[in-house]
């Protein structure tokens, strides 16, 4: 990591990676300059994020691949700086609009379980799937303080804040030698967008007999509010630590707490969205509905490994299809969805059933024992770990909404 602050370093990877911004094509189509196209978008539609393939990066500049893997916190800085000198290239009016251009990397290959994560993981770049339990609000945080002497009235700064540490104020006043008292410059200071999401194993990665695990997620700039408790969720980030003293209090010895600054966001939704439908696959959804038997059709395709049940089997159907949203005079709402109660004898399958369900919709929470209580399906009250304040943590009613919630 110590070569990498060296300035003939520092140079050399800003021009790599805007060499690579600007020469690198598809594979099937050399002529489609696929990061120009992507900076388009994204001034086009005023965002601050562009994706970057870890899988593209890898193929062109193989170098960088392993070394933004090794040392993400510094590798990413130098991208950003990179990411908007290339930006203002082709669009100079953009800085007008926004002061930074993130660099999002996605497609990495290697994927972890939150159980699974340790120390050899620290300061690494780590991708892990689990789905959102809990969200805070979103807060002012530090990332250039400017300080003014209480005394003489100088301006000192500015002092660079990095995430999770503690605030750094000036040793003594460069004009009047004192030691103070400084107060933060709110003309000169500048903040960033923070939050911090709890997420937890999702239910099919979570071994028999076991509690799920969770980890603290910290969003930073855009990334704000653009996932919701319920959601199922790749985060791809640096692992990395934060002292706190009450945690080393109640242990007696040093111990840090850990938690995953977020680079790149995927909703599980959206791994679906992202994949185009072919001209081949509009004409084979064509296709199937014009077939006469093509309710029978979805009723087999339910399941197949249990025989007979048709009537359950289409109950099924209806529930996970849904119908159309209705919304009279502008007031009231007709849902669109309804509500399946499956009664029958002990070894009908009727859990085999809710586990199909629970794999195959886009959206679904998956409730049992304890957790079907009145508290576990509605709301708890806990304490924000944050604000130190009393806050209503989802049940699983409310993170299967516009999903499905299996009881």
């Amino acid at each position: 990591r110590e070569w990498i602050n060296r300035d003939r370093t520092k140079l050399e990877i800003r021009r790599k990676f805007a060499r690579f911004l600007r020469k690198y094509t598809a594979e099937n189509d050399p002529g489609n300059l696929v990061y120009r196209k992507r900076i388009r978008d994204m001034c086009v539609n005023n965002r601050q994020s562009l994706e970057v393939s870890y899988l593209h990066l890898s193929r062109l500049e193989p170098t960088l691949a392993i070394w933004v893997a090794d040392a993400p916190a510094e590798m990413f800085e130098l991208f950003h700086e990179a990411a908007k000198a290339e930006t203002l290239k082709l669009y100079p009016s953009y800085e007008s609009i926004h002061k930074h251009v993130f660099v999002r990397l996605e497609d990495l290959p290697i994927k972890d379980q939150i159980r699974d994560i340790r120390q050899s993981h620290l300061e690494q770049l780590i991708k892990v799937e689990g789905v959102v339990t809990k969200r805070t609000g979103v807060f002012p945080q530090l990332q250039e303080a400017y300080y003014t002497c209480g005394r003489c009235g100088f301006l000192a700064g500015p002092i660079m804040c990095k995430n999770g540490a503690e605030e750094q104020k000036p040793g003594s006043c460069v004009e009047c030698q004192s030691k103070g008292p400084w107060s933060v410059s709110q003309e000169k200071t500048i903040y960033r967008n923070y939050q911090r999401v709890t997420l937890q194993e999702s239910p099919g990665n979570v071994p028999a007999g076991r509690l799920p695990r969770s980890k603290e997620v910290i969003l930073l700039n855009d990334l704000i509010d653009q996932i919701r408790p319920g959601d199922e969720v790749e985060v791809t980030g640096v692992f990395t630590t934060n002292f706190e003293g009450g945690l080393n209090t109640r242990t007696g010895f040093p111990v840090f707490s850990t938690h995953i600054v977020a680079n790149h966001l995927l909703r599980k939704g959206d791994r679906f969205a992202t994949q185009a439908l072919t001209d081949e696959d509009k004409e084979e959804i064509r296709r199937l509905s014009r077939d006469p038997r093509i309710c029978q059709r979805i009723i087999k395709s339910i399941a197949p490994s249990i025989h007979g049940h048709d009537d359950i089997k289409a109950g099924i159907a209806l529930a996970l299809f849904g119908g159309q949203e209705k919304i009279v005079k502008g007031k009231t709402r007709l849902r669109g969805d309804i509500n399946m109660l499956l009664l029958g004898d002990p070894g009908v399958a009727k859990s085999q059933f809710l586990k199909y369900v629970e794999k195959t919709a886009n959206r679904a929470v998956y409730a049992t024992g304890k957790g079907a209580s009145a508290v576990g399906l509605t709301a708890a009250v806990q304490k924000d770990p944050v604000t130190r304040e009393w806050v209503l943590q989802g049940g699983a009613l409310v993170m299967a909404n516009r999903g499905v919630c299996l009881i």
